[in-house]
Protein backbone atom coordinates (compact mmCIF):
# COMPACT_ATOMS: atom_id res chain seq x y z
CA UNK A 1 0.00 0.00 0.00
CA UNK A 2 0.98 3.60 -1.16
CA UNK A 3 0.11 7.05 -0.98
CA UNK A 4 2.44 8.92 -2.99
CA UNK A 5 5.60 7.80 -4.94
CA UNK A 6 8.45 8.15 -2.23
CA UNK A 7 6.25 5.71 -0.11
CA UNK A 8 5.74 3.34 -2.84
CA UNK A 9 9.38 2.94 -4.48
CA UNK A 10 10.25 1.99 -0.57
CA UNK A 11 7.62 -0.68 -0.62
CA UNK A 12 9.79 -2.32 -3.46
CA UNK A 13 12.35 -2.59 -1.19
CA UNK A 14 10.42 -5.02 0.89
CA UNK A 15 8.84 -6.90 -2.11
CA UNK A 16 11.53 -9.23 -2.89
CA UNK A 17 10.59 -10.91 0.61
CA UNK A 18 7.01 -12.10 -0.65
CA UNK A 19 7.89 -13.99 -3.51
CA UNK A 20 5.34 -14.77 -6.16
CA UNK A 21 6.89 -18.22 -6.08
CA UNK A 22 6.83 -19.04 -2.08
CA UNK A 23 2.82 -18.73 -2.66
CA UNK A 24 2.55 -15.08 -1.88
CA UNK A 25 -0.27 -13.28 -4.36
CA UNK A 26 0.94 -9.51 -4.32
CA UNK A 27 -1.53 -6.47 -4.90
CA UNK A 28 -1.20 -2.98 -4.52
CA UNK A 29 -3.41 -0.09 -3.54
CA UNK A 30 -3.10 3.94 -3.13
CA UNK A 31 -4.48 5.37 -0.31
CA UNK A 32 -5.76 8.47 -1.43
CA UNK A 33 -5.35 12.21 -0.18
CA UNK A 34 -1.79 12.97 -0.65
CA UNK A 35 -1.38 16.64 -2.20
CA UNK A 36 2.01 14.75 -4.00
CA UNK A 37 0.36 11.46 -5.75
CA UNK A 38 1.60 12.67 -9.30
CA UNK A 39 3.10 10.26 -10.85
CA UNK A 40 2.07 7.42 -8.61
CA UNK A 41 -0.16 5.65 -11.51
CA UNK A 42 2.09 5.84 -13.97
CA UNK A 43 5.16 4.52 -12.20
CA UNK A 44 2.50 1.72 -10.61
CA UNK A 45 1.29 0.67 -13.48
CA UNK A 46 5.47 0.52 -15.14
CA UNK A 47 5.74 -2.40 -12.39
CA UNK A 48 5.57 -6.15 -13.30
CA UNK A 49 3.44 -8.73 -12.00
CA UNK A 50 1.43 -6.87 -9.21
CA UNK A 51 -1.96 -6.04 -9.46
CA UNK A 52 -3.16 -2.60 -9.03
CA UNK A 53 -6.45 -2.19 -6.98
CA UNK A 54 -8.51 0.62 -6.45
CA UNK A 55 -8.96 1.93 -2.89
CA UNK A 56 -12.47 1.08 -2.66
CA UNK A 57 -11.77 -2.38 -3.61
CA UNK A 58 -9.13 -3.28 -1.15
CA UNK A 59 -11.38 -1.79 1.40
CA UNK A 60 -13.83 -4.08 0.98
CA UNK A 61 -11.84 -7.20 1.26
CA UNK A 62 -9.72 -9.22 3.44
CA UNK A 63 -6.01 -9.50 3.52
CA UNK A 64 -4.08 -11.75 5.35
CA UNK A 65 -0.85 -9.00 5.55
CA UNK A 66 -1.27 -5.25 4.45
CA UNK A 67 3.11 -3.24 4.02
CA UNK A 68 3.27 0.32 3.77
CA UNK A 69 6.40 2.65 4.16
CA UNK A 70 3.95 5.68 5.58
CA UNK A 71 1.43 5.61 8.07
CA UNK A 72 -2.11 7.40 7.37
CA UNK A 73 -5.06 7.68 9.69
CA UNK A 74 -7.66 5.94 6.89
CA UNK A 75 -5.29 3.10 6.61
CA UNK A 76 -7.31 1.68 9.36
CA UNK A 77 -10.24 1.23 6.69
CA UNK A 78 -8.01 -2.19 5.47
CA UNK A 79 -9.13 -5.43 6.61
CA UNK A 80 -5.71 -7.01 7.07
CA UNK A 81 -2.54 -6.68 9.51
CA UNK A 82 -0.47 -3.72 8.66
CA UNK A 83 3.43 -3.52 8.85
CA UNK A 84 4.49 0.27 8.81
CA UNK A 85 7.89 1.04 7.63
CA UNK A 86 9.49 4.54 7.42
CA UNK A 87 10.19 5.98 4.23
CA UNK A 88 12.99 7.11 5.11
CA UNK A 89 15.76 7.12 7.60
CA UNK A 90 13.57 6.83 10.45
CA UNK A 91 11.19 9.51 11.68
CA UNK A 92 12.35 13.08 12.16
CA UNK A 93 9.88 15.83 10.01
CA UNK A 94 7.47 17.51 12.01
CA UNK A 95 4.49 18.24 9.54
CA UNK A 96 1.60 19.57 11.63
CA UNK A 97 -0.65 19.20 8.53
CA UNK A 98 -0.21 14.81 8.76
CA UNK A 99 0.41 14.54 12.92
CA UNK A 100 -1.96 17.26 14.09
CA UNK A 101 0.41 18.68 16.89
CA UNK A 102 4.36 20.64 16.78
CA UNK A 103 5.85 17.86 18.45
CA UNK A 104 5.45 14.37 17.13
CA UNK A 105 7.41 13.25 14.13
CA UNK A 106 5.71 11.65 11.36
CA UNK A 107 5.01 8.10 11.53
CA UNK A 108 5.16 8.26 15.12
CA UNK A 109 2.18 10.48 16.10
CA UNK A 110 -1.19 9.39 17.73
CA UNK A 111 -2.60 11.12 14.94
CA UNK A 112 -1.49 9.08 12.29
CA UNK A 113 -1.02 6.17 14.38
CA UNK A 114 -4.96 5.71 15.86
CA UNK A 115 -8.17 5.03 13.73
CA UNK A 116 -12.03 5.43 16.06
CA UNK A 117 -9.94 5.35 18.84
CA UNK A 118 -7.34 2.34 18.67
CA UNK A 119 -3.98 2.03 17.06
CA UNK A 120 -4.85 -0.18 14.15
CA UNK A 121 -1.60 -0.85 12.93
CA UNK A 122 -0.09 -4.27 13.72
CA UNK A 123 3.44 -4.13 13.68
CA UNK A 124 5.09 -0.18 13.64
CA UNK A 125 8.17 -0.87 12.13
CA UNK A 126 11.60 1.46 13.85
CA UNK A 127 14.74 1.47 11.82
CA UNK A 128 16.73 1.72 15.19
CA UNK A 129 16.16 1.33 19.14
CA UNK A 130 16.14 5.09 19.47
CA UNK A 131 12.83 5.25 17.79
CA UNK A 132 11.39 4.22 20.33
CA UNK A 133 11.51 6.34 23.55
CA UNK A 134 9.96 9.32 20.89
CA UNK A 135 7.20 6.88 20.14
CA UNK A 136 6.80 6.20 23.64
CA UNK A 137 6.17 10.61 24.24
CA UNK A 138 4.10 10.67 21.30
CA UNK A 139 1.87 7.43 21.35
CA UNK A 140 2.66 5.53 24.38
CA UNK A 141 0.00 2.86 23.61
CA UNK A 142 1.52 2.32 20.37
CA UNK A 143 4.82 0.86 21.30
CA UNK A 144 3.99 -2.71 22.55
CA UNK A 145 3.70 -2.78 18.71
CA UNK A 146 6.97 -1.59 17.94
CA UNK A 147 9.77 -3.42 16.35
CA UNK A 148 13.11 -2.86 15.30
CA UNK A 149 13.71 -4.04 11.38
CA UNK A 150 16.74 -1.96 10.45
CA UNK A 151 16.60 -0.04 6.96
CA UNK A 152 16.21 -2.51 4.19
CA UNK A 153 16.80 0.86 1.36
CA UNK A 154 20.06 0.88 3.47
CA UNK A 155 20.52 -2.66 3.16
CA UNK A 156 19.99 -2.95 -0.62
CA UNK A 157 22.68 0.21 -0.42
CA UNK A 158 25.41 -2.18 1.21
CA UNK A 159 24.80 -4.95 -1.13
CA UNK A 160 25.60 -2.99 -3.93
CA UNK A 161 28.75 -1.42 -3.04
CA UNK A 162 30.20 -4.51 -5.44
CA UNK A 163 28.41 -2.54 -8.02
CA UNK A 164 29.86 0.79 -7.44
CA UNK A 165 32.47 0.73 -10.04
CA UNK A 166 29.87 -0.35 -12.69
CA UNK A 167 27.22 2.03 -11.22
CA UNK A 168 30.34 5.07 -12.37
CA UNK A 169 30.66 4.05 -15.93
CA UNK A 170 27.06 4.01 -16.57
CA UNK A 171 26.94 7.63 -15.31
CA UNK A 172 29.99 8.43 -17.37
CA UNK A 173 32.36 9.03 -14.38
CA UNK A 174 34.50 5.38 -15.05
CA UNK A 175 37.36 8.23 -16.27
CA UNK A 176 38.45 8.98 -12.53
CA UNK A 177 36.38 12.46 -12.21
CA UNK A 178 34.64 12.75 -9.12
CA UNK A 179 31.22 12.53 -8.74
CA UNK A 180 29.24 15.13 -6.84
CA UNK A 181 25.65 14.10 -6.02
CA UNK A 182 23.41 17.34 -5.12
CA UNK A 183 20.40 16.19 -3.16
CA UNK A 184 17.36 18.09 -2.04
CA UNK A 185 14.26 17.48 -0.20
CA UNK A 186 11.20 19.44 0.04
CA UNK A 187 10.03 22.40 1.60
CA UNK A 188 11.41 26.20 1.19
CA UNK A 189 14.14 24.81 3.98
CA UNK A 190 15.54 22.49 1.30
CA UNK A 191 18.69 23.00 -0.39
CA UNK A 192 16.56 24.00 -3.60
CA UNK A 193 14.53 25.84 -1.49
CA UNK A 194 17.11 28.15 -0.23
CA UNK A 195 19.80 28.34 -3.72
CA UNK A 196 17.80 27.01 -6.68
CA UNK A 197 20.39 28.03 -8.67
CA UNK A 198 23.14 25.69 -7.02
CA UNK A 199 23.41 22.96 -9.41
CA UNK A 200 23.64 25.42 -12.20
CA UNK A 201 26.76 27.34 -10.33
CA UNK A 202 28.17 23.67 -9.73
CA UNK A 203 28.45 22.58 -12.92
CA UNK A 204 29.62 26.28 -14.32
CA UNK A 205 32.38 26.49 -11.48
CA UNK A 206 33.48 23.02 -11.47
CA UNK A 207 36.44 21.62 -14.44
CA UNK A 208 34.52 18.90 -16.21
CA UNK A 209 37.60 16.94 -16.58
CA UNK A 210 37.28 16.56 -12.50
CA UNK A 211 34.14 16.55 -11.45
CA UNK A 212 30.60 15.44 -12.48
CA UNK A 213 27.62 16.60 -11.04
CA UNK A 214 24.01 14.69 -10.37
CA UNK A 215 21.45 15.97 -9.00
CA UNK A 216 18.88 13.79 -6.72
CA UNK A 217 15.26 15.43 -6.03
CA UNK A 218 13.02 14.35 -3.33
CA UNK A 219 9.68 12.82 -5.26
CA UNK A 220 7.69 15.30 -3.99
CA UNK A 221 9.58 17.96 -5.51
CA UNK A 222 8.46 16.16 -8.82
CA UNK A 223 4.94 16.18 -8.21
CA UNK A 224 4.40 19.62 -7.03
CA UNK A 225 6.83 21.53 -10.15
CA UNK A 226 8.74 21.17 -12.64
CA UNK A 227 12.29 19.67 -12.09
CA UNK A 228 13.57 19.79 -15.72
CA UNK A 229 12.30 23.35 -16.94
CA UNK A 230 14.22 24.30 -13.47
CA UNK A 231 16.94 22.68 -14.49
CA UNK A 232 17.19 22.84 -18.03
CA UNK A 233 20.02 25.30 -18.27
CA UNK A 234 22.17 22.83 -15.47
CA UNK A 235 21.81 19.97 -17.78
CA UNK A 236 22.71 21.68 -20.75
CA UNK A 237 25.96 22.24 -19.12
CA UNK A 238 26.30 18.72 -18.12
CA UNK A 239 24.51 18.01 -15.05
CA UNK A 240 23.49 14.74 -14.58
CA UNK A 241 19.50 14.77 -13.42
CA UNK A 242 18.53 11.04 -11.64
CA UNK A 243 14.65 10.43 -11.92
CA UNK A 244 12.12 10.26 -8.86
CA UNK A 245 11.39 6.48 -9.43
CA UNK A 246 14.90 4.71 -9.18
CA UNK A 247 18.53 5.54 -9.34
CA UNK A 248 19.43 8.12 -6.81
CA UNK A 249 20.40 5.12 -4.43
CA UNK A 250 23.06 3.68 -6.91
CA UNK A 251 23.98 7.39 -7.79
CA UNK A 252 24.81 7.60 -4.16
CA UNK A 253 27.17 4.31 -4.21
CA UNK A 254 28.49 5.87 -7.26
CA UNK A 255 29.05 9.05 -5.51
CA UNK A 256 32.51 10.63 -4.14
CA UNK A 257 30.91 13.61 -2.52
CA UNK A 258 27.67 14.64 -1.28
CA UNK A 259 26.20 18.22 -1.18
CA UNK A 260 22.50 18.15 0.40
CA UNK A 261 20.66 19.42 3.27
CA UNK A 262 18.13 17.57 5.74
CA UNK A 263 16.68 14.75 3.24
CA UNK A 264 17.44 11.19 3.93
CA UNK A 265 20.14 10.98 0.83
CA UNK A 266 22.78 13.26 2.79
CA UNK A 267 22.14 10.64 6.01
CA UNK A 268 22.64 7.65 3.90
CA UNK A 269 25.71 9.55 2.19
CA UNK A 270 27.60 10.01 5.53
CA UNK A 271 26.54 6.32 6.53
CA UNK A 272 28.12 4.97 3.00
CA UNK A 273 31.13 7.30 4.08
CA UNK A 274 31.36 9.66 1.01
CA UNK A 275 32.30 13.64 2.24
CA UNK A 276 29.35 15.34 2.62
CA UNK A 277 28.36 19.15 3.04
CA UNK A 278 25.01 20.76 3.88
CA UNK A 279 23.31 23.88 2.12
CA UNK A 280 20.59 23.96 4.59
CA UNK A 281 19.69 21.93 7.48
CA UNK A 282 16.14 22.21 8.46
CA UNK A 283 16.02 22.80 11.98
CA UNK A 284 12.97 24.20 11.79
CA UNK A 285 11.25 21.33 10.99
CA UNK A 286 12.96 17.91 12.27
CA UNK A 287 12.17 16.65 15.80
CA UNK A 288 15.09 18.53 17.94
CA UNK A 289 14.97 14.70 19.60
CA UNK A 290 16.13 12.92 16.52
CA UNK A 291 19.25 12.10 15.16
CA UNK A 292 18.72 13.98 11.39
CA UNK A 293 19.01 17.25 13.83
CA UNK A 294 21.97 16.36 15.65
CA UNK A 295 23.41 15.49 12.00
CA UNK A 296 22.51 18.80 10.82
CA UNK A 297 24.31 20.73 13.60
CA UNK A 298 27.43 18.36 13.29
CA UNK A 299 27.78 18.55 9.47
CA UNK A 300 30.29 20.69 7.93
CA UNK A 301 28.06 23.43 6.17
CA UNK A 302 28.40 24.59 2.61
CA UNK A 303 29.49 28.64 2.27
CA UNK A 304 26.42 29.70 -0.68
CA UNK A 305 29.02 32.43 -1.22
CA UNK A 306 32.35 31.05 -1.35
CA UNK A 307 34.26 29.17 -3.47
CA UNK A 308 32.47 26.18 -4.28
CA UNK A 309 35.46 23.82 -5.44
CA UNK A 310 37.91 24.68 -2.31
CA UNK A 311 35.13 23.92 -0.42
CA UNK A 312 34.67 20.41 -2.09
CA UNK A 313 38.29 19.74 -1.97
CA UNK A 314 38.38 21.16 2.02
CA UNK A 315 34.92 18.65 2.96
CA UNK A 316 37.27 15.48 1.53
CA UNK A 317 39.57 15.56 4.35
CA UNK A 318 38.99 12.99 6.90
CA UNK A 319 38.92 15.34 9.52
CA UNK A 320 35.81 17.20 8.40
CA UNK A 321 33.96 14.02 8.52
CA UNK A 322 34.65 12.98 12.22
CA UNK A 323 32.03 11.61 13.55
CA UNK A 324 29.07 11.77 11.41
CA UNK A 325 29.64 7.84 10.40
CA UNK A 326 28.91 7.40 14.29
CA UNK A 327 26.19 9.57 14.04
CA UNK A 328 24.40 7.61 11.47
CA UNK A 329 24.06 4.31 13.36
CA UNK A 330 21.59 6.21 15.20
CA UNK A 331 19.15 5.82 13.15
CA UNK A 332 20.58 2.70 11.05
CA UNK A 333 19.91 0.10 13.27
CA UNK A 334 20.49 -3.95 12.62
CA UNK A 335 22.64 -3.31 9.34
CA UNK A 336 22.69 -5.91 6.81
CA UNK A 337 20.04 -7.69 8.97
CA UNK A 338 16.56 -6.20 7.87
CA UNK A 339 15.82 -8.80 6.09
CA UNK A 340 16.26 -11.13 8.19
CA UNK A 341 13.72 -9.47 10.82
CA UNK A 342 11.18 -8.16 8.57
CA UNK A 343 10.90 -11.80 7.15
CA UNK A 344 10.02 -13.21 10.00
CA UNK A 345 7.64 -10.50 10.93
CA UNK A 346 5.96 -10.58 7.40
CA UNK A 347 5.43 -14.73 7.53
CA UNK A 348 4.21 -14.62 11.18
CA UNK A 349 0.90 -13.25 9.61
CA UNK A 350 1.14 -15.14 6.28
CA UNK A 351 -0.39 -18.76 8.10
CA UNK A 352 -1.18 -20.84 4.88
CA UNK A 353 2.27 -19.64 3.25
CA UNK A 354 5.58 -21.35 4.53
CA UNK A 355 8.58 -19.16 5.42
CA UNK A 356 11.77 -19.99 3.25
CA UNK A 357 14.20 -21.37 5.08
CA UNK A 358 16.45 -18.15 4.50
CA UNK A 359 16.01 -14.90 4.04
CA UNK A 360 15.87 -13.57 0.58
CA UNK A 361 19.35 -11.86 0.57
CA UNK A 362 19.19 -7.92 -0.24
CA UNK A 363 18.92 -7.09 -4.07
CA UNK A 364 21.75 -5.02 -5.79
CA UNK A 365 19.88 -1.58 -6.90
CA UNK A 366 20.02 -1.98 -11.03
CA UNK A 367 21.44 0.79 -12.81
CA UNK A 368 21.21 4.83 -13.16
CA UNK A 369 20.05 5.98 -15.83
CA UNK A 370 19.77 9.99 -15.78
CA UNK A 371 17.26 11.38 -17.38
CA UNK A 372 18.77 12.27 -21.16
CA UNK A 373 19.82 15.58 -21.76
CA UNK A 374 23.06 17.00 -24.29
CA UNK A 375 26.38 17.84 -23.78
CA UNK A 376 28.04 21.16 -23.56
CA UNK A 377 28.90 22.76 -27.13
CA UNK A 378 31.39 25.43 -25.76
CA UNK A 379 34.11 25.63 -22.91
CA UNK A 380 35.98 28.61 -21.45
CA UNK A 381 39.53 26.96 -20.96
CA UNK A 382 42.34 28.23 -18.98
CA UNK A 383 45.72 26.14 -18.31
CA UNK A 384 49.05 26.16 -18.74
CA UNK A 385 52.33 24.95 -20.62
CA UNK A 386 54.94 23.77 -18.09
CA UNK A 387 57.92 21.51 -17.86
CA UNK A 388 55.97 18.55 -16.81
CA UNK A 389 53.38 19.34 -19.35
CA UNK A 390 50.18 21.33 -20.54
CA UNK A 391 47.29 21.41 -17.41
CA UNK A 392 43.80 22.08 -18.37
CA UNK A 393 40.80 23.18 -16.61
CA UNK A 394 37.66 23.62 -18.69
CA UNK A 395 34.53 25.23 -17.48
CA UNK A 396 31.21 24.62 -19.64
CA UNK A 397 29.87 28.18 -21.20
CA UNK A 398 26.03 28.64 -21.15
CA UNK A 399 23.22 31.64 -21.94
CA UNK A 400 24.21 34.92 -19.73
CA UNK A 401 28.51 33.47 -19.62
CA UNK A 402 29.95 37.18 -18.98
CA UNK A 403 33.72 37.10 -20.16
CA UNK A 404 36.18 34.35 -20.69
CA UNK A 405 38.56 33.44 -18.07
CA UNK A 406 40.84 32.12 -20.65
CA UNK A 407 40.40 30.78 -24.33
CA UNK A 408 36.85 29.45 -25.84
CA UNK A 409 37.09 25.89 -27.35
CA UNK A 410 33.84 24.59 -29.15
CA UNK A 411 32.47 21.59 -30.66
CA UNK A 412 31.46 21.41 -34.44
CA UNK A 413 28.07 21.77 -32.72
CA UNK A 414 28.36 24.65 -31.20
CA UNK A 415 25.40 27.05 -32.93
CA UNK A 416 26.18 30.74 -31.32
CA UNK A 417 28.29 32.47 -34.36
CA UNK A 418 29.79 34.78 -32.72
CA UNK A 419 31.04 32.00 -29.97
CA UNK A 420 32.72 30.12 -33.00
CA UNK A 421 34.44 32.92 -34.79
CA UNK A 422 35.56 34.15 -31.13
CA UNK A 423 36.60 30.32 -30.65
CA UNK A 424 40.42 29.80 -30.24
CA UNK A 425 39.98 25.93 -30.98
CA UNK A 426 36.85 24.17 -32.59
CA UNK A 427 36.83 20.46 -32.63
CA UNK A 428 34.52 17.93 -34.65
CA UNK A 429 33.58 14.93 -32.14
CA UNK A 430 32.00 12.75 -34.29
CA UNK A 431 34.06 9.92 -35.86
CA UNK A 432 31.88 9.24 -38.15
CA UNK A 433 30.63 12.13 -40.26
CA UNK A 434 30.85 13.85 -43.75
CA UNK A 435 32.93 15.37 -45.17
CA UNK A 436 35.81 13.47 -44.44
CA UNK A 437 38.42 14.79 -41.49
CA UNK A 438 40.57 16.29 -43.92
CA UNK A 439 38.29 17.99 -46.09
CA UNK A 440 36.47 18.99 -43.16
CA UNK A 441 39.34 20.65 -41.70
CA UNK A 442 40.20 22.29 -44.63
CA UNK A 443 36.74 24.16 -45.24
CA UNK A 444 36.52 24.94 -41.65
CA UNK A 445 39.78 27.06 -41.81
CA UNK A 446 38.56 28.94 -44.58
CA UNK A 447 34.90 29.68 -42.72
CA UNK A 448 36.58 30.54 -39.23
CA UNK A 449 39.99 32.18 -39.84
CA UNK A 450 40.21 33.32 -36.59
CA UNK A 451 40.64 29.78 -34.88
CA UNK A 452 44.17 28.86 -33.92
CA UNK A 453 43.22 24.84 -33.56
CA UNK A 454 41.60 22.79 -35.41
CA UNK A 455 40.90 19.20 -34.46
CA UNK A 456 39.05 16.42 -36.40
CA UNK A 457 38.27 13.15 -34.34
CA UNK A 458 39.45 9.74 -35.74
CA UNK A 459 39.02 7.45 -32.93
CA UNK A 460 38.36 7.55 -29.20
CA UNK A 461 42.25 7.78 -28.88
CA UNK A 462 43.66 9.57 -32.25
CA UNK A 463 43.12 12.93 -33.59
CA UNK A 464 43.83 15.23 -36.83
CA UNK A 465 45.14 18.72 -35.66
CA UNK A 466 45.07 21.26 -38.01
CA UNK A 467 47.08 24.70 -37.21
CA UNK A 468 46.66 28.20 -38.20
CA UNK A 469 49.77 27.68 -40.79
CA UNK A 470 47.60 25.12 -42.25
CA UNK A 471 49.98 22.43 -41.38
CA UNK A 472 47.92 18.92 -40.15
CA UNK A 473 49.43 16.21 -37.80
CA UNK A 474 47.90 12.77 -36.55
CA UNK A 475 47.96 12.86 -32.54
CA UNK A 476 47.57 9.64 -31.33
CA UNK A 477 47.23 8.45 -27.45
CA UNK A 478 50.46 6.87 -26.02
CA UNK A 479 49.09 3.95 -24.58
CA UNK A 480 50.64 2.91 -20.86
CA UNK A 481 51.81 -0.99 -20.98
CA UNK A 482 49.32 -3.03 -18.50
CA UNK A 483 46.77 -0.28 -18.04
CA UNK A 484 42.98 0.44 -19.29
CA UNK A 485 43.73 2.34 -22.65
CA UNK A 486 43.09 6.12 -22.28
CA UNK A 487 40.60 8.01 -24.47
CA UNK A 488 41.43 11.78 -24.90
CA UNK A 489 38.77 14.39 -25.96
CA UNK A 490 39.28 16.23 -29.20
CA UNK A 491 38.61 19.34 -27.49
CA UNK A 492 41.20 19.15 -24.78
CA UNK A 493 43.85 18.01 -27.36
CA UNK A 494 43.15 21.31 -29.24
CA UNK A 495 43.01 23.47 -26.13
CA UNK A 496 46.62 21.27 -24.83
CA UNK A 497 47.91 22.43 -27.94
CA UNK A 498 46.80 26.19 -28.39
CA UNK A 499 48.24 26.51 -24.57
CA UNK A 500 51.45 25.07 -25.91
CA UNK A 501 51.43 27.68 -29.02
CA UNK A 502 50.81 30.18 -26.77
CA UNK A 503 53.77 29.41 -24.31
CA UNK A 504 56.21 28.70 -27.42
CA UNK A 505 55.44 31.54 -29.29
CA UNK A 506 56.53 31.27 -33.50
CA UNK A 507 57.04 27.32 -32.80
CA UNK A 508 55.29 24.76 -34.11
CA UNK A 509 54.43 21.34 -33.04
CA UNK A 510 56.13 18.68 -35.27
CA UNK A 511 56.88 14.69 -34.68
CA UNK A 512 57.00 14.85 -31.12
CA UNK A 513 55.48 14.35 -27.81
CA UNK A 514 53.10 16.43 -25.47
CA UNK A 515 52.05 15.02 -22.32
CA UNK A 516 48.14 16.57 -21.15
CA UNK A 517 47.16 16.67 -18.16
CA UNK A 518 43.05 17.03 -17.72
CA UNK A 519 41.75 15.33 -14.39
CA UNK A 520 44.35 12.46 -15.60
CA UNK A 521 47.29 12.27 -16.55
CA UNK A 522 47.46 11.59 -21.18
CA UNK A 523 51.08 11.26 -23.16
CA UNK A 524 50.39 12.25 -26.94
CA UNK A 525 52.02 11.51 -29.66
CA UNK A 526 52.44 13.81 -32.98
CA UNK A 527 53.19 12.44 -36.53
CA UNK A 528 52.98 13.97 -40.05
CA UNK A 529 51.58 12.50 -42.87
CA UNK A 530 53.17 10.75 -45.52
Amino acid sequence: MTRTLTSATRVMDVLPMLRPHDGVELYITVNPGSAFAAGLDDYLASLPGITVLPWREATRRSFDLAVACTVHRSMGQLRAPLVVLPHGVGYNRLVRQATGDDHSPVGLSRHELTWRGRVFPAVIGLSHGEQLERLRRSCPEAVPRAQVVGDPCFDRMLASLTRRDHYRRELAVGDGRKLVVVSSTWSKHSLLGRSPELPLRLVRELPVDEYAVAVVLHPNIWAMHDPLGMLREAEEAGLLVIPPQHGWQAALVAADLVIGDHGSVSFYGAALRRAVLLAATGELELDPQSPAYTFGQAAPALDLDGDLEAQLRSAAEPSRQAGLTALTERSLGERGHSARLLTKILFSHLAAVEAPAEAVLPVPYPDPVPVPAGRPTAYDVIGEAGPDGVRIRRYPVGPGHRGARGFYAVTAEESGLRRRQGAEVMARTVTVADPDPHTWLADTAGQLPGVGVLVAALAADRHLVRFRSGAVLEARVVQPWGQVPHDLDPVVLGAAVALWQAAHPGAELTATELVVHAGRRVEVRFTAGP
